[in-house]
């Protein structure tokens, strides 16, 4: 059985904006970071059949490694992508992402629906950590420095 999650916020910019910040490998230090010193690396070749690595975590722990591939590049609307996530203790997460950005009101709509998760407290982990990047997305986009 597949468990999966949607995890969503409306965004004060535009599609393009939202989506050139979230795919932005300069830009996930600050979106991936959950304190000023952790360690993030990502390298982002944004074609069909591209991979995405995001590399981060706390200095001196194991960090987590996500590799991802482009199934659908559809900018500023779509990103659709596997991911394997090996997390720190070693397990690995399989799951399928799809990211769309949607103009709505002048803002931005941004909704991530991520499939495949193993149990509901693999999926309820991944929650939290979505909602903080596009918290830091949204403070990114408008150029707030928080």
């Amino acid at each position: 059985m597949s468990h999966d999650l949607t995890v969503e916020r409306l965004l004060d910019t535009t599609p393009e904006v939202a989506f050139d910040a979230f795919v932005d490998p300069k830009a996930q230090k600050e979106l991936y970071a959950e304190a000023p010193d952790w360690l993030v690396e990502s390298d982002c070749e944004l074609r069909v059949g591209g991979r995405w690595t995001i590399t981060f975590g706390a200095p001196g722990g194991e960090p987590a490694r996500e590799t991802n591939v482009f199934e659908e590049v559809e900018r500023p609307r779509r990103l659709v992508f596997t991911s394997m996530m090996k997390m720190p203790d070693g397990s690995e997460i399989h799951t399928r992402v799809s990211v769309t950005f949607e103009l709505e009101n002048g803002k931005t709509r941004v909704r991530i629906v991520q499939r495949g998760f193993p149990s509901p407290e693999r999926r309820d982990a991944f929650e939290g950590g979505w909602g903080r990047i596009l918290d830091r997305l949204n403070h990114k986009a408008n150029g707030d420095p928080k």
